[in-house]
C-alpha cells in the first residue's frame, strides 16, 4: 500500500500485534480522527494499521481489526509510529521481525511512541536504553528489569524524551494521542479534541496515572479480612483536616496503636504517614486543577498545616511546588486556549 502525503497531513501508523488491547488504539485513534475533522485543510491526520504478517488481527476484547503487512508501506512516508500495547508484546525477541522492522522505521519517522505494554516492544529495539520511560504502573519493576538501561517512571500518564514518546495503561493512550495533537497543532485543537470526545479533563503528562487511594484500597481490601481497615482510605480522605498520626488512624479503625501499626505494614507494605501525605497531596492537587482557592486555604484545608510543609510535600511527590502545579494544570490555564 503506497501511502499518498497530502501538504500539512501527517501519517500515523499504529503497530499492532495480536490480542492487543482495543482501547489502546480505539482511543488514539479517535483523536487522530477528531482532530482531522476539526482542522479541515489546515492538516490534519492519516492513518495506517499495520501488523507483521497483516489480515485481521484480533483485539483483546474481540473486535477485529483489518491490517496492512509492515512491507506494504513505505516508512519513509510514515510521520509517527505507535506501537500499540497487547501481551505478546512483552515477549518478543529482539531478532523478531517486528521489531526489527519498528528498529528501522523508528531512524525514519519523526517520533515512535507506545501505549501501555508496547514499552516491552521498544525495549527489546533498543530505543528505551538511556530514555525516561513509562508504561502501566503495574508492569514498571518488569520493564526495568528487562531493560535495566531504561529509566523507568511510576508516576507520569506519558513522557517524552526526544523522539520516543511512552504512556501508561488504558486510557493514558487517549491523553498521549492529545499531547501529540498539541504537539503539532498547539493546544487549541487538543483541547477542542477533548471537547467533542467528553473527555472531562485533558491532563499533561507530569500527573499521576493512578490514584494513591486506590491503590492503598485495593492492598489494604485485600490483605484485611477487617472492613474497617479496608475502609481507611476513603475515610482518611474525608477527613484529612483531622488527627492523622497513628493514634488517630489506629481509633478510627478499632484498634490499639501498636496493633494498626503492625498490620497496616503487613497489609499496606508503606507507613500510614506516606499514604496520608499522599492522600493530602492528591486532594491538594485537585483544589488547584478546579478552583482558585489561595494556597494557603489549600493547606488548610487538606491538613498540612501551613503552605510550606505543603510546598514540600508537592516537591518530595511531585518534584515541583504548589504554584507551579496550578499553573501547568489549572482550569485558569487551559482555559486561556480555549
Amino acid at each position: 500500500m503506497a501511502i499518498q502525503k497530502r501538504s500539512a497531513r501527517r501519517t500515523v501508523a499504529f503497530i499492532l500485534v495480536d490480542h492487543a488491547l482495543a482501547l489502546n488504539l480505539n482511543g488514539p485513534a479517535e483523536v487522530f480522527s477528531v482532530a482531522d475533522h476539526l482542522l479541515g485543510k489546515d492538516g490534519g491526520y492519516d492513518m495506517v494499521f499495520l501488523s507483521e504478517a497483516g489480515g485481521p488481527i484480533r483485539t483483546s476484547c474481540g473486535i477485529v481489526v483489518s491490517t496492512e503487512r509492515l512491507d506494504a508501506v513505505n516508512i519513509a512516508g510514515l510521520d509517527t509510529l505507535i506501537v500499540v500495547g497487547g501481551p505478546t508484546a512483552e515477549s518478543l525477541p529482539r531478532d523478531a521481525a517486528l521489531v526489527r522492522w519498528v528498529r528501522r522505521a523508528s531512524k525514519k519517522a519523526r517520533r515512535t511512541c507506545t501505549v501501555c505494554k508496547g514499552a516491552f516492544l521498544l525495549g527489546a529495539a533498543g530505543l528505551l536504553d538511556g530514555r525516561r520511560v513509562v508504561t502501566h504502573w503495574c508492569e514498571v519493576e518488569r520493564l526495568q528489569a528487562l531493560y535495566p538501561k531504561a529509566r523507568v517512571e511510576l508516576d507520569p500518564i506519558y513522557l517524552r524524551d526526544g523522539g520516543i514518546w511512552t504512556s501508561a495503561g488504558m486510557s493514558a493512550g487517549i491523553d498521549l494521542a492529545l499531547a501529540l495533537v498539541e504537539d503539532d497543532y498547539g493546544r487549541r485543537i487538543s483541547l477542542g479534541v477533548a471537547k467533542e470526545m467528553v473527555i472531562f479533563l485533558h491532563r499533561s503528562g507530569g500527573q499521576a496515572q493512578f490514584s494513591s487511594a486506590l491503590a492503598a484500597q485495593t492492598r489494604l481490601g485485600a490483605g484485611s479480612s477487617h472492613s474497617k481497615m479496608a475502609e481507611l482510605p476513603a475515610w482518611i480522605m474525608n477527613h484529612l483536616d483531622a488527627d492523622l498520626s497513628v493514634e488517630g488512624l489506629a481509633k478510627s479503625v478499632g484498634m490499639s496503636p501498636r496493633t494498626f501499626a503492625r498490620n497496616f505494614t503487613r497489609w499496606h507494605g508503606g507507613t500510614p504517614a506516606k499514604l496520608v501525605q499522599d492522600l493530602r497531596v492528591e486532594a491538594a492537587c485537585r483544589h488547584l486543577e478546579t478552583g482558585d482557592s489561595e494556597v494557603k486555604r489549600i493547606a488548610d484545608t487538606c491538613g498540612f498545616g501551613d503552605e510550606e510543609r505543603m510546598r514540600r510535600a508537592f516537591i518530595r511527590r511531585l518534584g515541583i511546588p504548589p504554584a507551579a502545579y496550578r499553573d501547568r494544570f489549572g482550569s485558569r490555564s487551559s482555559a486561556q486556549y480555549g
